[in-house]
């Protein structure tokens, strides 16, 4: 009996440490997501919980620029044939490390803002408010629509040495959740 109990000990600390491996990634939860009516179309609000685990945030806080894209894609069922394609956006953020600042630089297209910490960047990085995603005239009124939108780190974008290690190591990836909804244009806008 004693040698099934030191088994069973073994697995159990087995799992443990696999679980708490697992612990060690980084993810990308969408809270919520909405498509909001302006003069000109949709506009999309969203709210991420943006966690990039300790690897990650040791090798940005030494210098590493991690890259972030926002993709948001709308197709329009049809039981006839493959979906419509109606709409789509992408986004792309850096996020960098000044050593001589000691600040973190967020930067999306030509527009760059400083944070003097890491969790106030990422909490930047997982807010969208009112950016235009869809034309007035594309959508119909009363016609549903699927909508998808997800927030994921770019390991393309990583320096080739950390790009090898993303692939082998769970330390380095991060778990991107794409959010997927109906979206059901209201009458008379």
């Amino acid at each position: 009996m004693p040698c099934w109990k030191r088994l069973l000990s073994a697995w159990s600390i087995a799992w443990l440490l696999l679980a708490a491996g697992f612990a060690w990634a980084g993810s990308i939860e969408p809270q919520r997501a909405a498509l909001v009516a302006t003069e000109d179309g949709y506009a999309l609000s969203a709210e991420f919980a943006v966690d990039l685990g300790p690897r990650l945030e040791e090798a940005v806080s030494r210098g590493v620029a991690l890259n972030f894209i926002l993709e948001f894609d709308m197709t329009r069922p049809r039981w006839y044939w493959a979906n419509e394609h109606v709409a789509d956006y992408r986004l792309e953020y850096r996020l960098a490390y000044n050593a001589l600042t000691r600040q973190y630089r967020l930067s999306a297209g030509g527009l760059h803002q400083n944070f003097a910490s890491l969790p106030e960047a990422l909490r930047v990085i997982g807010r969208v408010a009112a950016l235009p995603v869809i034309d007035k005239g594309v959508v119909k009124p009363g016609d549903v629509y699927n909508a998808a939108l997800r927030l994921s780190l770019d390991r393309s974008q990583l320096p080739k040495p950390f790009q090898v290690d993303a692939i082998a190591n769970r330390d380095w990836q991060v778990d991107a959740k794409i959010l997927r909804w109906q979206f059901t244009v209201p009458e008379g806008k």
